[in-house]
């Protein structure tokens, strides 16, 4: 039978046409199945447990989110950063790694360890509310983390223990006037002894607070600057208004226990530990009554200079979830992240009165004018700068911190050793 031309035509049309929509049709089918597969996102964290912004992070991320779950893989935090590097090695596929500190970040970054952000994250750059968070993140103009939470040293004070000593708070405090209100509160002998002062065992406390307040470089290798600090320390540990070095490093003692438990009436630290003290206080484990104020400085004219630093998400250039990954990071660094960690007590990279307002609201938090202004210093300078020797210089400066302070070296023997050191270091 012959089949005319005008019907093998309108047979072939309608053989492609259908082709087509079929395929239409698979490829929409397909694209729908994508966007709503359940996508499992792994991010590493350290004592999960008991560092709460992670699964208050995670938790809004997958709300926000619902086919996006994130699994983290939890490390003890005295070993995390050795951990992270020694899988990054193994070419561990990690999605998303926790940036710990700038030191470590720095040494991921020039391995090639981590994805580069820098064109995605440029218009966070300049955006105020990060308080110039990502200037610390940035590696030859480059950018391989978002910045999710900022902290920096503040001087928190029992306020009991003023009281009793009929002591006004501290606020404006000069390096010598701290020395001199740790002896007028130190109280007692032996194992009930009260300590003016508790000064911890690292050595930023010392290097990283003389390299702000002077505006020197950690990684200069030059170190005069730091000899004022090292006395003023030193000259509390001999008055016995603060505990020994090699007491506290023996006796792995925490500052956590000296502050929550009042033996201890002042306590330089980080502003992560204002979550922690809510913690304790909700646990019922301390009922400490508590403040904030500025890091003493070098002198009294009302600029507050202390230092500070970021915790970053990064994504592993190895993660095969990268657009899931980027997802979480816009997350945690924007204004929704900030939104949840401070309702946990942490202090946000992206900060607005709102949420500042939302911090210092929540409960058990102090509330008074010095704790407030204290928590928006002038210059907060960053730890440890980046840079490819970073590890290795942290490393020899806390060698030699460790020297001066249970009396193994001098301050100038030990800070011509750093300098050697450190210079050979940077020449290799």
């Amino acid at each position: 039978m012959k089949i005319s031309k005008k019907l093998m035509t309108l047979v072939l049309t309608t053989a492609i046409i259908g082709t087509t929509l079929a395929g239409c049709s698979s490829k929409t089918s397909s694209t729908q199945k994508s966007s709503s597969d359940k996508i499992q996102l792994s991010v590493t964290t350290w004592n999960y447990d008991t560092t709460p912004e992670f699964k208050a992070l995670f938790e809004a991320f997958h709300k926000a989110n619902p086919n996006i779950t994130i699994k983290p893989i939890d490390i003890d935090a005295s070993q995390y950063d050795n951990k992270v590097t020694t899988m990054l090695a193994g070419g561990d596929s990690t999605d998303v790694l926790t940036m710990k500190n700038t030191t470590s970040y720095s040494g991921y970054a020039f391995r090639g360890q981590l994805e580069d952000l820098t064109t995605h994250v440029k218009p966070n750059v300049a955006n105020a509310n990060y308080k110039g968070a990502y200037d610390y993140l940035k590696i030859d103009d480059k950018y391989y983390a978002q910045p999710y939470r900022t902290d920096f040293f503040v001087l928190y004070y029992n306020k009991t223990m003023f009281d009793k000593a009929k002591i006004a708070y501290p606020e404006n405090l000069t390096w010598d006037q701290y020395a001199t209100l740790a002896q007028k509160l130190t109280v007692g002998t032996g194992s009930t002894k009260q300590y003016g002062a508790y000064n911890h065992t690292w050595r930023s406390i010392v290097q990283a607070t003389a390299s702000a307040q002077t505006n020197s470089d950690l990684v200069s290798g030059k170190y005069d600057f730091m000899k004022p600090y090292y006395e003023t320390f030193l000259k509390m540990q001999k008055s016995g208004s603060s505990m020994e070095y090699g007491t506290a490093k023996s006796t792995s003692s925490t500052y956590a226990s000296q502050f929550e438990t009042g033996k201890a009436a002042m306590l330089p630290m980080g502003t992560w530990y204002m979550a922690g003290v809510l913690n304790s206080k909700k646990k019922g484990a301390t009922d400490v009554n508590w403040g904030i104020t500025a890091m003493p400085q070098n002198e009294a004219n009302g600029k507050v200079t202390t230092f500070g630093s970021p915790t970053a998400f990064a994504i592993n250039k190895n993660s095969k979830q990268k657009e899931a990954a980027q997802k979480f990071l816009d997350f945690a660094s924007g204004e929704k992240g900030a939104t949840v960690l401070a309702s946990v007590g942490v202090v946000p990279a992206y900060r607005t009165d709102v949420i500042n307002k939302s911090y210092f609201d929540l409960k058990g938090m102090p509330t008074d004018a010095i704790s407030k202004k204290a928590f928006s210093p002038d210059k907060i300078a960053l730890e440890m700068p980046v840079n490819k020797h970073s590890a290795a210089i942290d490393q020899i400066l806390t060698e030699e911190h460790d020297l001066i302070m249970v009396g193994g070296s001098t301050i100038d023997k030990a800070i011509a050793s750093m300098s050697k050191r450190v210079l050979q270091e940077i020449k290799e």
